[in-house]
């Protein structure tokens, strides 16, 4: 097994990629980012190299540029099939030549191809994407940049070519990482999954501030930032004036607008989430979820935090719900032919099998499974909720979206990708496509609280007859670039892009003003806003917004409109007007300047990769990359071209390979308590109720008011316990709580004060009836 990574020569010494360096530049919610690598070659001959990488799904890519000792070639944005044909006769021809693509089937990986580096010849590549930042449950705003391209699974009919790859462990490269943010609003503070330095604010508001990634980092994790500010969920409203020498009317010429919008639900709507819905859980149950979370030290295997996540959801479910659970790989199945109601016998029907679930599926294809699904009929007035569960290791993640979107009207999609490289396009595609939300956990992150936080959004009444309407001065037009707006949760962001069009006979003044209904109550929120552009803005917001409509254009083209040609010419034209990436374009540069003899035809290497073998965890590059050097003879004709799909399928998991099993980790108290909770909410007094408390079951019947009833009187205890030794894990328990609470109440006891007394003494509690919700 090759076990070094990045480029390697004939030797197998890792060539040429020598350090990363990465600029952010954050604009209160969006953010542009400038990566450059080094490369240098030290073969004595002339090298091809390739890297296969992954950006963020949303992410615009808006500049290419290459600098070769002291000069510096921009790329041309064109016609992605002219720009491979450009690069390949340049390199044939021994000029110096680099092409950037985005891959056909997935818009979060990128292939960067550098051809004909001289002997000893240093390259600088320069890339720069804008994105916006996305908002976590906790009001943080998170950037992450991918250090890990899952290899994408591909069914073994269709696997014909894929080149081998094996498990990478040497980091030749480093990463320097610096972050400048300016922000409207003032800034609390700035966390990440690896060391900073010290965030030193630049301004007495607190509202201009940087920060450094600490110096000697190895790029072998995704680097996870998160920005805190003091009121992030404020509305908000920036507009960008448009490109001056840009066609007025044109998207690029024209002032674009983006709005944020926050919205609050009624109170009383709140206040009693929804008791009725189909909640399907679909799990990954490939042989990649047989690894670690993270590379930490007392790590949870991926489908053993699988099991623990789905032993709280189904403990979290309301009475007469429907459920099923799904788990897929080379195939799937499922527990239930279709959807059951949620009952004691059912939930414990299904607990078993949770509990006997495994990575032991084969590859990933998630496909057939939503197809199956969606061919159930959904019960009436159960509105259909899935999560999915995957580490993203798919291959045509394009036409899972595309089903995914037929659907949206008959259901809501709620995604988590589980662990680093997973693919932010099909994570993030499948809750934008079906109108939910996406989770990521990365790093230490724990699954069970950002998945009960979806919950808590599935269990939110759906929105629905949602409008939008402007009031803008007499001569000013809104042209809506956003698709329409099909979801709306509380307290989570809903982004709007438009295109202001016309001149303003003097007012600077507008308004937006968002209508629906939810629970069958009208709802109005309303945002005031300036015309009057924003300063220092460059052109994040026209390019966020064109990528927002290539996105569309390109859906629509894949879905088969009755015009695909006129489709696929109107992306070329706004993809290269904007100056922002598409799947029909590519960014290409040749040195005119530099020509060398090449002595023969480029041969095609397969290079290790980063990626995770089962039951452990390899170190490894960003990248996926394959090398090419110069044998004898001349060069003819056109090279084959291997695809970033070719090159990300994913390849067995070393199953030659052997480790020693570790002892069994202690059950966690708190998965114990929900795991003997009932369906109904209550607990029952027993000896494994007691060993939770580290009590014996004779010192709870002991203290036992004597007017309520033993499972009254074990369920106020286990709520006691949870706000007494568990209360920062309160995410986790709070519909186990709530389920016990409702149930207590049913029961109407009698001596409840003195029942909840006696608990606080037994479990050295101080908690009050009102808190416990009875």
């Amino acid at each position: 097994m090759v076990n070094c990574c990045g480029l390697v020569s004939e030797k197998n010494e890792p060539v040429p990629l020598k350090s990363i360096s990465v600029q952010l530049q954050v604009r209160d919610h969006g953010v542009s980012v400038s990566s450059s690598l080094q490369y240098v070659n030290e073969e004595d001959r002339a090298l091809e190299a390739v890297f296969v990488f992954p950006l963020p799904a949303d992410a615009a890519v808006c500049h290419f540029s290459a600098r070769i000792e002291e000069q510096e070639i921009v790329a041309e944005l064109r016609d992605k099939q002219s720009a491979r044909d450009q690069y390949d006769d340049a390199v044939s021809s021994g000029q110096q030549a680099f092409l950037l693509e985005e891959s056909d089937e997935s818009s979060d990986v990128f292939k960067l191809s550098v051809g004909c580096l001289s002997p000893g010849q240093n390259a600088v590549i320069n890339i720069v994407y804008v994105m916006e930042l996305s908002i976590q449950a906790d009001h943080a705003l998170r950037f992450c940049l991918p250090a890990v391209l899952n290899p994408r699974y591909t069914p073994t009919a269709s696997a014909a070519g894929v080149p081998e790859v094996s498990s990478a462990s040497v980091i030749p490269y480093t990463l320097s990482l610096s972050v400048d943010v300016r922000s409207s609003d003032r800034i609390s503070r700035l966390e990440s999954s690896c060391p900073l330095d010290p965030l030193v604010f630049l301004d007495a508001h607190h509202t201009h501030a940087t920060v450094s990634l600490s110096a000697g980092h190895r790029f072998d994790k995704d680097v996870e930032l998160l920005l805190y500010y003091e009121n992030t969920h404020q509305p908000s409203a920036v507009v960008e004036a448009g490109v001056a020498t840009a066609q007025p009317g044109s998207l690029m010429g024209d002032p674009v607008l983006m709005i944020s919008l926050y919205p609050e639900f009624p109170a009383d709507v709140m206040s009693s989430l929804a008791s009725q819905g189909e909640f399907v859980f679909v799990v990954d149950r490939s042989g990649s979820m047989d690894c670690r979370m993270h590379n930490g030290k007392d790590a949870q295997m991926r489908i053993e935090s699988a099991r623990d996540t789905l032993l709280l959801l189904l403990k979290s479910l309301p009475m007469g719900c429907y459920f099923n659970i799904y788990g897929f790989g080379s195939h799937f199945e499922s527990f239930f032919p279709q959807s059951v109601v949620y009952s004691e016998d059912t939930m414990e029907e299904a607990l078993k099998r949770v509990k006997n679930m495994q990575a032991d599926m084969g590859g990933t294809e998630i496909l057939q499974a939503l197809k199956h699904i969606y061919s159930q009929s959904c019960y009436p007035d159960h509105p259909r909720q899935l999560f999915i569960f995957t580490d993203g290791e798919v291959w045509n993640t394009k036409e899972v979206l595309d089903l995914v979107k037929s659907n949206v009207y008959s259901h809501r999609c709620f995604s988590f990708g589980i662990g680093e490289g997973a693919s932010t396009a099909l994570i993030t595609g499948m809750a934008r496509e079906g109108s939910g939300h996406a989770q990521f956990i990365t790093g230490t992150d724990r699954m069970q609280p950002k998945v009960m936080q979806s919950l808590r959004f599935a269990l939110q009444p759906a929105v629905d007859n949602i409008s939008v309407d402007w009031t803008v001065p007499e001569g000013v037009t809104v042209d809506m670039l956003s698709p329409p707006i099909s979801a709306l949760f509380q307290g989570q962001r809903a982004l709007i892009y438009a295109q202001l069009k016309g001149q303003s006979s003097g007012k600077t003044d507008g308004a937006v003003t968002v209508k629906y209904r939810l629970k069958d109550q009208p709802v109005t929120n309303q945002l005031q806003f300036t015309l009057k552009p924003t300063e220092d803005t460059g052109r994040t917001i026209h390019r966020l917004a064109a990528r927002c409509v290539l996105r569309c254009l390109e859906q629509e083209e894949r879905a088969g409109g009755a015009d695909t040609q006129a489709l696929r010419s109107r992306i070329l034209e706004l993809s290269v007007s904007a100056g922002v990436s598409s799947v029909h374009t590519a960014f290409i540069a040749v040195n005119t300047h530099s020509k060398q003899t090449v002595t023969g035809p480029l041969l095609q290497r397969r290079v290790p990769v980063r990626r995770i073998a089962r039951s452990a965890m390899f170190g490894g590059p960003m990248m996926m990359c394959e090398m090419a050097v110069p044998e004898m003879g001349f060069l003819k004709g056109k090279r084959r071209r291997a695809s970033p799909e070719m090159l990300c399928d994913s390849m067995p998991m070393f199953p030659e390979m052997g480790f020693l099993k570790e002892p069994a980790p202690q059950a966690d108290p708190l998965l114990q308590l929900v795991s003997l909770q009932k369906a109904s909410g209550h607990w029952e007094l027993n000896t494994a109720l007691a060993d939770v408390f580290g009590k014996t079951e004779d010192e709870l019947a002991n203290h036992r008011p004597a007017q309520v009833d033993g499972s009254v009187w074990a369920t106020v205890l286990a709520l006691i316990w949870l706000h007494t030794c568990r209360s920062e894990d309160q995410v986790e328990w709070q519909f186990v709580a709530m389920k016990a609470s409702a149930w207590i109440r049913s029961q109407k006891p009698e001596g409840l004060s003195q029942c909840v007394c006696d608990g606080n003494l037994l479990l050295g509690g101080h908690v009050t009836e009102d808190a416990l919700g009875i």
